[in-house]
């Protein structure tokens, strides 16, 4: 395969779910190549507990923000285990004896590693805090050309763009279909909610002028943290429009006045166990800045490697590492709203991870009719819960393209994050409301509401409705 068809496939990755469902064998160390530096090799540590730890849960201030512990204490929420951080004198160790730390995650006490030499894992897990390691990532060799470069350097070159009398231009239909225009109109536009948009890059975004960059609060990228989110894909640049384009008459999104942040943790080079890590690594990032909410058009069913393949039994919400973090967020009052795929057309057909989460909003895409696409991932999940949870536009959205101009896309990606947009005027209007209960209202509010199933879910909801069930 060519790298241009390499590359292809890893942006169309994006939308795609996939995931792990068992550890890998450690893999045959690779003869010496005096020529090539050693292939790298990252594993996921999991300790025993969290102890001989420098934070206190009698101090949080010290690994949360005020803006997460205000968050807490209006859902009446305590700070407890799991927010503690991973045992910083645990991961001193493995650095001691050699190890490089990548990331880790305090909701599923882990870390993950990287060396080259393979056989060190095995006095890893002789250490009495080591529970337990597995395989999630090979160093990739064939790595397809990075075109981001040369896009970034184009800019912004905006042809002739053409305005509607409509006040949301070409995004009316996406926005109206909702209701969220009636939201607007009544003040609630988004203003003072926080939105994690969760991706796998932002080419371009500071540049774009419908969006406004005031409102950007921050950025991190958990893949290469020496890179620019700026410089990546441009996927998470065609999300973040859905939401936050404000240029009346042309594009207006479905939460124009929230703010956000930025963060990276898809790899575009392959695909890869360790961006499950890299995800949960960015959910708490976000819980820990305080977000309200966290929109990710990203998911896990098939990688690169055969092994780490998703199995329809493991949808049950906690099997995957990310969706056992996705399932946990709401209980730390942090709201997820996460693509449902879009596997409808090939041999999976189903969701993947973290769709299958729990006490979490998974979208599904339908076209400007209201009709189901053909691609929209389906459920239900291995314990029967429904899924997806709702359905938004999905076919022929309107978003910015890299150079400024209007495009098209389609894609459970973009269903996802109108759906966010539309979800954090809710949460503006009704900040006291858990996630939970933003949740049920949203599938009460669904025009398949009394007969819910596994293509449709609860349908398409109606958010003026869903406004009143929460009054």
């Amino acid at each position: 395969m060519c790298k241009s068809q390499r590359s292809l496939l890893r942006l169309l990755r994006l939308a795609l779910l996939a995931g792990i469902c068992f550890a890998l064998p450690a893999p045959a160390q690779e003869k010496a190549d005096s020529t090539a530096a050693p292939t790298r090799y990252r594993y996921r540590v999991s300790f025993t507990d969290k102890k001989a730890n420098k934070y206190s849960l009698q101090k949080p201030e010290a690994f949360l923000s005020a803006k997460s512990l205000e968050r807490r204490r209006r859902y009446g929420l305590k700070v407890d285990e799991l927010d503690l951080p991973v045992s910083d004198t645990y991961l001193d160790k493995l650095r001691q004896m050699g190890l490089r730390v990548v990331n880790w995650s305090k909701w599923n006490n882990t870390a993950v590693v990287e060396l080259t030499d393979t056989a060190r894992m095995q006095a890893v897990a002789q250490q009495p805090f080591v529970s337990g390691y597995r395989l999630v990532w090979i160093e990739p060799k064939d790595v397809a050309e990075d075109t981001n470069a040369k896009d970034r350097s184009k800019g912004i070159a905006r042809d002739t763009l053409k305005t509607l009398d409509s006040y949301y231009g070409h995004a009316a239909r996406q926005v109206e279909m909702l209701g969220v225009d009636q939201l607007h109109s009544d003040g609630w536009r988004g203003q003072g909610v926080t939105i994690a948009v969760i991706d796998g890059g932002f080419l371009n975004a500071d540049l774009q002028p419908g969006l406004p960059q005031g409102q950007i609060l921050g950025t991190r990228n958990f893949v290469r943290p020496g890179r620019s989110v700026y410089e990546e894909l441009s996927h998470g640049m065609m999300v973040l429009s859905c939401i936050a384009a404000s240029e009346p008459n042309l594009l207006v999104g479905t939460a124009p006045e929230a703010s956000f942040y930025l963060i990276v943790s898809e790899d575009g080079d392959s695909e890869q166990l360790v961006e499950e890590d890299n995800w949960c690594a960015a959910v708490e990032y976000a819980d820990s800045l305080g977000c309200d909410i966290v929109t990710s058009s990203l998911g896990y069913q098939l990688f690169d490697h055969p092994g780490m393949n998703l199995r329809y039994r493991d949808l049950d919400g906690h099997f995957s590492l990310n969706s056992h973090s996705a399932s946990l967020a709401a209980s730390r009052g942090l709201l997820v709203v996460n693509s449902a795929g879009n596997s409808g057309t090939a041999a999976w057909k189903k969701i993947g991870c973290p769709a299958d989460a729990c006490d979490m909003i998974t979208v599904g895409a339908v076209t400007s009719k209201g009709v189901n696409t053909s691609f929209s991932s389906v459920g239900y999940t291995t314990d029967g819960r429904v899924k997806p949870d709702v359905m938004a536009m999905g076919q022929q959205v309107w978003v910015y393209d890299v150079d400024g101009n209007l495009t098209t896309v389609n894609g459970t990606s973009f269903s996802c994050p109108l759906m966010c947009g539309a979800v954090a005027c809710l949460v503006q209007r009704f900040p006291n409301r858990r996630p939970e209960e933003i949740i049920r209202a949203l599938q009460r509010s669904g025009d398949r509401a009394l007969y819910p199933d596994n293509i449709f879910g609860y349908g398409i909801p109606s958010l003026p409705l869903a406004a009143k069930l929460l009054e």
